[in-house]
């Protein structure tokens, strides 16, 4: 599994890429009313970053920030980095080789502050953005059930 966010121009072209941490344990569901319970109170195996299509949109969060939300049912949000508790290490996650250490959030996607102030800001603006989290223990065609009927309209 890569830990990457791709940003993508509305004409389809590729901003920016840059290193993501995400939730806590694998999985590609989130488990149902996860996103109405307190932090504190969502199991570590319920710590997910759910694949599929998500229309995200700007709205506020905790601490009177504004986040993009990827899924607000569930409380997926994309935000900066949250380095407010230094033994989790989330700036040297995201600065390492290697994706076996990016899993450590609550399912959110943490990216470089600068990454979201210079990327994500700008290129979803004032609107909506389009996300995919890609699968990582299900097929392409269960995460995006529209690839499948796409897939058949297609042919051999």
């Amino acid at each position: 599994m890569a830990a990457e966010v791709f940003v993508y121009g509305a004409d389809g072209q590729l901003i920016s890429a840059g290193p993501a941490l995400l939730g806590l344990a694998p999985g590609d569901n989130s488990t149902p009313g996860v996103g109405d319970r307190e932090l504190s109170d969502i199991a570590p195996e319920d710590r997910t970053t759910p694949a599929g299509r998500f229309l995200a949109g700007w709205g506020p969060a905790n601490g009177g920030k504004q986040v993009l939300w990827v899924d607000y049912a569930t409380a997926i949000s994309m935000h900066p980095v949250i380095t407010a508790h230094p033994k989790e290490k989330r700036p040297q996650r995201l600065r390492s080789e290697t994706p076996d250490d990016n899993r450590i959030t609550f399912g959110c996607i943490n990216v470089w502050a600068n990454f979201y102030k210079k990327v994500v800001v700008p290129t979803v603006g004032d609107g909506n953005a389009v996300v995919y989290i890609l699968p990582e223990t299900m097929s392409l065609e269960e995460a995006f059930p529209a690839m499948r009927t796409q897939m058949a309209a297609a042919g051999p």
